[in-house]
């Protein structure tokens, strides 16, 4: 039986902007696939993960992740993941559409969406989109626009946009528009690569987190994209649902931030080895019976080979060692998912994560688990999320009353003239082209509210608490 999807159509390397594609006389032997690859790494929004914490905000230590070290270390697990799977549907015959050009691509596509998969996310971990989130769903009703409330201009998907603000939106609209280089479309990326970084396919309105369909839980672009994301999934085939792609790259996101938040976390002193074995060992006595992945039988394991070689700090050795053992075996337990599962994939009716149903499933949640109770609940972790709180709600506080009278009649204060031009020329030339677009005055409003979330997701966390400090007129800061 034919199924929804299929790969001769789910890997457009078609581009939102029209670019020659050859010069004569100088041939130019990469894929369109490979191109995407040069143009992320050289890219000024790339660079800047590396001022980004993955989780520890604010944290000078050097051996803890940053956005770009985790987005380096996703790319090279979803590379894995695509190798792994693209073999054993090529060896079993699992579709007769899938070739070892398809193979060569999916893999070209997954390192890059590995780097950008998180390109869009704010300063300050996650938690700087939960105090955007915040900001609006405490301020909005308060702000006005002509004498009227923004919540009687806008419509309810605008405003559902920031009250859900998510940075895998931001992703989509970072590296759509938001990198000028040529012209309004950001870096021109392929529109296959584009399909596998929305997680969601769903508009502001659309979501629905206790649906029990993945897809639901969060939305996947901003009102302000949702012609090009109708456009992406035209192309590929894939209206409504997810890519294929998009569950590979959800499962070594998954893989890479787990296993890295133990490391940290441990490092960091907040979980010791003691602590950690004993976590994982009444997680396995819950799952009852025997595991047929043991993770303290692992760990246990590289603690006696770190004894019998005399290694000094035989606990972290031991630590280490067993993540990099786990994250094998976890690539393995999602190409069991995604394999298992293939057609309900190529049909669009997978609703869970590839580790659903595998071995792998309670390991994956045990570490999410205690990475939440001993790090993410730390005195030291809601300390620096509340600094972090504090700097986004200064900005935001600043920025967006001056963005609503921005580029209209209205009068403005010398302080909102002045705040306006702190932010990014590039940003304020991206609006000023869609805003010529725009149909009407709430459009333009919705623009201007999006050119201060776009001008805040770009800070790294070292530019936010610069920019606050001084903006606030903090001596030390100048």
């Amino acid at each position: 039986m034919e199924m929804k999807m299929n790969w001769n159509r789910l890997l457009p390397d078609g581009r939102a902007g029209m670019y020659q594609k050859q010069n004569a006389g100088y041939p130019d032997l990469r894929s369109e696939f490979e191109k995407d690859y040069h143009r992320i790494i050289g890219s000024s929004s790339f660079r800047r993960l590396q001022d980004k914490t993955q989780v520890f905000a604010l944290d000078k230590s050097d051996f803890i992740r940053t956005r770009l070290t985790h987005s380096l270390e996703v790319s090279s697990f979803a590379k894995s993941l695509g190798q792994n799977i693209s073999r054993y549907i090529l060896d079993n015959g699992l579709d007769p559409d899938f070739t070892a050009r398809t193979q060569a691509d999916i893999c070209d596509i997954l390192s890059c969406a590995g780097l950008i998969h998180d390109i869009g996310n704010p300063p300050f971990g996650h938690f700087g989109e939960e105090a955007i989130r915040d900001w609006f769903l405490r301020r909005m009703k308060r702000l006005v626009y002509k004498g009227r409330p923004l919540q009687e201009v806008l419509s309810p998907q605008m405003i559902n946009d920031f009250y859900h603000f998510e940075g895998n939106a931001q992703a989509l609209r970072q590296v759509s528009k938001l990198h000028f280089i040529v012209n309004e479309h950001g870096m021109n990326l392929t529109f296959a690569l584009l399909d596998t970084i929305i997680k969601y396919p769903v508009s502001s309105l659309e979501i629905c987190p206790g649906s029990g369909d993945i897809k639901t839980e969060k939305m996947g672009f901003f009102k302000a994209e949702e012609d090009l994301y109708h456009r992406i999934a035209e192309a590929a085939g894939t209206e409504g649902v997810r890519h294929p792609l998009t569950f590979i790259l959800e499962a070594a996101d998954d893989i890479a931030y787990k296993t890295a938040d133990i490391e940290d976390a441990y490092k960091k002193g907040f979980l010791s080895f003691r602590e950690l074995r004993e976590e994982l060992l009444e997680a396995g006595k819950k799952q009852g019976g025997e595991l047929p992945i043991d993770p303290v039988a692992m760990l246990d394991h590289q603690l006696d080979n770190a004894r019998k070689r005399g290694i000094r700090e035989d606990e972290l050795y031991a630590v280490q060692n067993f993540l990099i053992r786990l994250q094998s075996r976890m690539i393995y337990c999602a190409t069991y998912g995604f394999t298992s599962n293939y057609r309900k994939i190529m049909d669009g009716a997978m609703k869970k994560d590839l580790f659903a149903g595998t071995h792998g499933e309670w390991i994956m949640e045990a570490l999410g688990d205690i990475a939440f109770r001993y790090a993410f609940s730390s005195s030291r972790i809601l300390q620096m999320e509340v600094a972090a709180g504090t700097i986004l709600d200064s900005l935001l506080d600043r920025f967006i009353p001056a963005a609503i009278v921005y580029d209209t009649d209205q009068p403005k204060t010398i302080m909102q003239t002045k705040h306006m031009g702190l932010v990014s020329g590039n940003y304020r030339q991206i609006y000023h082209i869609y805003a010529k677009r725009a149909s009407d005055e709430a459009e333009r409003l919705y623009l201007r509210l999006l050119l201060i979330t776009d001008f805040v997701s770009g800070m790294t966390d070292s530019y936010a608490k610069d920019l606050y400090q001084k903006i606030n007129g903090m001596p030390e800061a100048f």
